[in-house]
């Protein structure tokens, strides 16, 4: 039995055919994907707070943390959301039930910039959506929404970068997107591993 054969045992019925590893890997990492359609099922707080707990133990530079996750979940919490997303993510993203920006802390303690602050909030976003697909649920990170406006509406100090809106949910039927959207509702392949990986130099 070869090794993907053994995985993909494991992999859910939405995968197989369309994600294979080359080599042998958790079956959570191709399970995990990024679905843009939502049910109406709320997401429970113990779950959203499981999630955001995993989030919170990425590691990080000094183990300074510098992620910050600001959520909404209520109605109006969402509309204020939803003002600064572009058009073409508003036309998913307003079903999802949960929506959490990740921001970060460009300064340490001290004073002294931090360099990395970007690079440990994406871990973390990482640990996030790991932890929402062992829980059943699925987040969609976008990059696309106005960050001014965000800054402004969610009272977040100049000090402050944003990354990500993350949406959060449950998996919903893809005839609830838009046409367009619904042919590119599938989990998606990787490059083949030797296209990104290099040993010793680039060249």
């Amino acid at each position: 039995m070869t090794i993907n054969t053994i995985a993909s045992t494991q992999l859910s019925d939405e995968v197989k055919g369309h994600r294979t590893s080359e080599y042998p890997i958790n079956p959570i990492f191709l399970n995990r994907w990024s679905p843009r359609a939502y049910s109406d099922r709320e997401v429970s707080e113990q779950d959203l707070y499981t999630v955001l707990e995993a989030a919170h133990w990425a590691p990080s530079s000094y183990n300074d943390q510098p992620w910050r996750f600001i959520y909404a979940q209520t109605d109006a919490q969402l509309a204020v959301f939803h003002s600064f997303l572009v058009e073409f993510n508003l036309s998913w993203a307003s079903k999802a039930p949960v929506l959490i920006l990740v921001a970060s802390h460009k300064f340490r303690e001290n004073g002294d910039p931090n360099p990395p602050h970007s690079f440990d909030s994406g871990t973390a976003w990482g640990y996030l959506a790991l932890q929402a697909k062992l829980l059943g649920l699925d987040a969609h990170a976008m990059g696309g929404f106005d960050r001014e406006k965000a800054k402004i509406a969610l009272n977040l100090p100049d000090e402050f970068e944003l990354h990500a809106v993350v949406s959060l949910g449950y998996q919903g039927d893809k005839n609830t997107l838009p046409e367009g959207l619904q042919k590119v509702e599938v989990p998606n392949q990787r490059r083949p591993l030797h296209e990104v990986i290099y040993e010793g130099n680039m060249n």
